[in-house]
């Protein structure tokens, strides 16, 4: 499993000033096109860059997709997107061209080097439980060779100027409500007209057609992803957000391995184990059971579309919590290093507000919590009520129609935000 940390992160990113440089002075020089747009997303083809191409799509639009890999390019001709590879001297050519730039994650979801100058829409990747951004101490976390030396406070310095140049690049963030974009707004330290309430693209899937019929696609997908068993089989995800590179303290001893496993072969169900595509940990019972499956991104590269097929999740600090209460999906919640999060990452108001008091503090906890879950209909019906909850705290539409307000906010953006015209 790979990881990643800001401290690693943000070494790269003081190495390769003279790039940035390099590039700024290139958007400077070349004219960005009338109409081009490129889209890039860093988990591949999905997320909320998929919904909305599809809706750019539909206008007659045809944004090209920046590709990091030849599985992504295989992923996108099946759907009929055109592709670049996004780190060839086509992509750098292609953003540097583009007069709409669309991401996911950050600026590496496309061409990097090549962005300045563009209309930046940045989707973003979920609702922030923790502190994004210029917000968290985290994100300018030093290389370990200069955090003890005095240099350490003028680099951090450095690292804060630069974030802060990036994100005053973005002209659009889609919030999922009023109360995400204050957190957008300060995160991005971005202005009010940046920061549309429209929901979010990514999350269109869980409100377009029937509970029924979103629950039958979902659980078709997770039987192509992890053939076992019929339809009747409970499916319960795991999902631990990332520690910076960090592993994750939650992972099961050989114990509660199978006080686990136990529940599952009880109530029938297999645990799906969506480890974060930056983590580490090794999520492998130490003995034989098809009761759990790993399915990491190169199974599913975008795992929302899965919640309505799901019986539970257990996650600690991560988005989907947000995402699976518009299905609504009983969550449970491990967090053993509460406090420790807090102090290095922080959240948005208090984990309680999310989590409830009764969060669990290991497998042992959440394993019991999980046989009332799929056991207790009292139990289920209550951690319902409480998605339900957190799903009108959060969610300001699910007429699954985000992406098509996203669009129109680009496109009333740009009306009078022409770049110097090129000759297409």
């Amino acid at each position: 499993m790979a990881s990643f940390s800001f401290g690693a992160g943000n070494a790269r990113k003081l190495a390769t000033i003279p790039l940035y440089a390099a590039g700024r002075l290139l958007t400077l020089l070349v004219p960005r096109s009338r109409d081009e747009w490129v889209i890039g997303c860093a988990v591949g083809i999905g997320d909320g860059a998929l919904a909305l191409w599809e809706v750019a799509a539909a206008d007659g639009r045809s944004p090209v997709w920046l590709v990091g890999s030849a599985k992504e390019a295989a992923d996108a001709a099946a759907r009929g997107i055109r592709t670049v590879p996004k780190h060839s001297l086509r992509g750098l050519w292609r953003t540097a061209r583009a007069r709409v730039v669309v991401v996911t994650h950050g600026f590496g979801d496309v061409n990097r080097y090549a962005v300045s100058g563009a209309f930046v829409v940045q989707l973003w990747h979920g609702i922030p439980l923790k502190r994004i951004g210029v917000d968290s101490p985290e994100t300018l976390r030093v290389p370990g060779v200069v955090a003890a030396t005095p240099a350490a406070g003028a680099v951090r310095g450095l690292l804060r100027s630069m974030y802060r140049g990036a994100a005053r690049r973005i002209r659009v963030i889609p919030a999922a409500s009023h109360l995400v974009r204050g957190r957008l707004e300060s995160a991005f330290a971005l202005p009010d007209a940046s920061v549309p309430v429209t929901g979010e693209p990514r999350v269109d899937v869980l409100s377009r057609g029937s509970a029924e019929d979103r629950r039958v696609q979902a659980r078709a997908a997770i039987g192509r992803a992890v053939p076992r068993g019929g339809l009747s089989t409970r499916f319960v995800l795991y999902a631990p957000t990332w520690r910076d590179g960090a592993v994750d303290p939650a992972v099961p001893t050989t114990q509660e391995w199978s006080h686990i496993v136990d529940v599952l072969r009880h109530h029938d169900a297999t645990l799906l184990v969506r480890s974060h595509p930056l983590g580490a940990g090794d999520y492998t019972p130490p003995f034989p059971t098809d009761r759990v499956h790993l399915l990491g991104s190169d199974l599913v590269a975008d795992v929302t579309p899965l919640l309505p097929g799901l019986d539970a999740l257990v996650t600690d600090y991560s988005s989907l919590a947000f995402d699976a209460s518009l299905v609504p999906l009983p969550t449970l919640f491990l967090a053993p290093d509460v406090e420790e999060y807090a102090r290095r990452r922080g959240f948005y108001g208090t984990y309680a507000d999310v989590a409830g008091a009764d969060w669990a503090i290991d497998w042992t906890q959440a394993a019991t919590q999980l046989d009332a879950v799929l056991g207790d209909d009292a139990e289920r019906a209550r951690r319902v009520d409480r998605a339900i909850a957190l799903d009108a705290r959060v969610h300001a539409f699910r007429d699954g129609r985000n992406a098509e307000r996203v669009y129109r906010a680009i496109l009333a953006g740009t009306v009078h935000d022409d770049p110097r015209e090129g000759t297409g």
